[in-house]
């Protein structure tokens, strides 16, 4: 009797105090919220939130749907992280370029860690160090500090023609390889002609685990539950950390072997043209550790190649080819313009941008056509903010749907077709056109501080292989045209699936020019 006394009247308190604690979480809510609600999106359900419609694979298709049901800002909720996707031009340019204090950061999660990924300032959280990082990067890639550099970018798009012209059936390879060399040179100091085979595999394999690792709700479970990171790959549900492990050890790779190349040379009186030996030569703070300071310099190695500098360059010119040989009334219109500007006796030099509007509106409409970041890189908030009477929780996860943007048939007129002349009137550039460079190269505080030079370093190859090559379909072994369709790669950078084609020199005498250029190259 005494038991029931004392135990029974408890269930009701418990009831009450429970009520009490909802009725003041929500009261704090409120308050927080004033009011304002979430943005339109899926209904969720209870503490899990929106955590099975959540798009995976190819989420700027399904965000592209949800966006047409509920609105241009779109809000999913899970475990109480809350995620906006931005559905439009007016609202991305309202919220990431007008918004900068408040919307500057970027989601931090344990893959970052365990991809080793933490000196990658392109993902760092925004702040000091951030900022640190960022200004000595920067200095190097401004709009006039990259000129210095079209001598080492001309020089590797003449390489690329020459192996074009011997192995043309391994352009993808070539695509790799030549911005791969442009960054090693500019960056460390390693020569254009070096061997970059083995530079080549690790750089691949760590770009595989940026663009894999990074994709939302890829790794859920170890974002959810970060303890479990340390689970090793025979656990069931875990296999994937054979895949962390392997794009790990790449990454370090990444930032160790060309990073001691630039030592060695610098300690032999040579190489400090690069941009890392520059950095190394102007050293820390006095109260700063050196080897702190030498892991911030090859951060900024890291960032360099996988913050855009080659890797926007090198899926775009990927897209180019596939473009090129699905339309070839395209690609007579831009050799048109080039044989007028550049003539038979020479390639196309940096000076003649200015006179090559249409094939400057080839690029626009390749970086549109086939978007290399869908999704960009996640932006967050740091504070609680509204954005068009809704209320946008720190913390908020901000996606802007590049690819709905750049696909959007009210922007542009049928957009799945690959046009340059939506970016010409009267045959000079139409300012009235919505331009996709600033789409593709992020927004605000967190633009890629190396689009200049990616920029400069598209120009050059795509102007080159325009001049020098025919690229037309691939061949079945009948030698019969084949129809290549166009779809792109899962990944927060996505590739063609399918780029074949078939390149041929225009005639004998360009590919004997191609072939002197590339044997002048240092």
């Amino acid at each position: 009797m005494g038991f029931s006394l004392h135990v029974y009247p408890t269930a009701p308190l418990l009831i009450i105090l429970l009520s009490l604690l909802y009725a003041c979480s929500l009261t704090r809510w409120r308050v927080r919220s004033r009011g304002r609600p979430f943005p339109p999106g899926p209904p969720p359900l209870p503490v899990i939130g929106n955590l099975f419609n959540t798009p995976g694979d190819k989420a700027w298709c399904v965000f592209q749907d949800l966006v047409a049901q509920y609105g241009d800002i779109v809000h999913v909720r899970t475990l109480g992280q809350s995620t906006i996707v931005l559905g439009n031009p007016e609202v991305i340019s309202e919220y990431l370029e007008k918004r900068t204090s408040s919307t500057s950061d970027r989601p931090q999660t344990p893959i970052i860690d365990l991809l080793e990924q933490r000196t990658n300032f392109g993902l760092m959280p925004y702040g000091q160090e951030w900022r640190r990082y960022r200004r000595h990067f920067w200095q190097h890639f401004t709009s006039r500090a990259v000129e210095r550099y079209q001598p080492i970018t001309r020089a590797a798009a003449h390489q690329f023609l020459a192996r074009l012209v011997e192995r043309p059936s391994q352009f993808k390879s070539h695509v790799r390889h030549t911005f791969l060399a442009s960054v090693l040179k500019i960056v460390y100091g390693i020569g254009l002609t070096d061997d970059h085979d083995e530079y080549a595999a690790t750089f691949d394999v760590s770009a595989e685990g940026l663009r894999q690792g990074l994709v939302p709700g890829k790794y859920r479970i170890v974002e959810m539950f970060p303890f479990l990171r340390g689970l090793p790959k025979w656990v069931p549900g875990f296999a994937f950390q054979a895949d962390l492990d392997r794009w790990r050890a790449a990454v370090n790779d990444v930032k160790d072997i060309p990073f001691a190349h630039t030592r060695e040379a610098m300690t032999r009186g040579e190489g400090f043209d690069s941009i890392v030996a520059k950095t190394l030569s102007v050293g820390g703070n006095a109260d700063e550790p050196e080897e702190k300071y030498e892991e911030m310099v090859k951060g900024i190695g890291l960032t360099s190649y996988e913050a855009d500098l080659d890797l926007q360059s090198a899926i775009a010119l990927q897209a180019f080819f596939l473009a090129m040989s699905r339309n070839p009334d395209v690609q007579k219109k831009a050799q048109a313009e080039l044989d007028a500007v550049v003539g038979p006796g020479r390639l196309p030099e940096f000076s003649d941008l200015d006179s090559l509007a249409y094939v400057n509106a080839v690029i626009k409409e390749t970086l549109r056509w086939h978007t290399v970041a869908p999704l960009g890189l996640a932006h967050a908030t740091t504070c609680d903010d509204e954005l068009r009477g809704y209320f946008i929780p720190a913390g908020t996860v901000v996606l802007a749907n590049i690819w709905a943007c750049m696909h959007d048939p009210a922007l542009y007129d049928d957009p799945y077709a690959f046009r340059p002349e939506r970016f010409i009137r009267d045959g000079k550039p139409d300012r009235s056109a919505l331009d996709p460079i600033p789409f593709v190269f992020g927004f605000g505080r967190r633009i890629c501080p190396g689009r200049h030079f990616a920029l400069a370093s598209l120009f050059i190859h795509v102007a080159s292989v325009l001049h020098a090559f025919d690229i037309t379909p691939p061949l079945d072994d009948n030698g019969r045209p084949i129809a290549v369709t166009h779809s792109q790669s899962t990944g927060i950078a996505s590739y063609p699936e399918d780029c074949r084609c078939t390149i041929k020199p225009r005639s004998g005498e360009v590919a004997a020019l191609i072939m002197a250029h590339a044997s002048a190259v240092a």
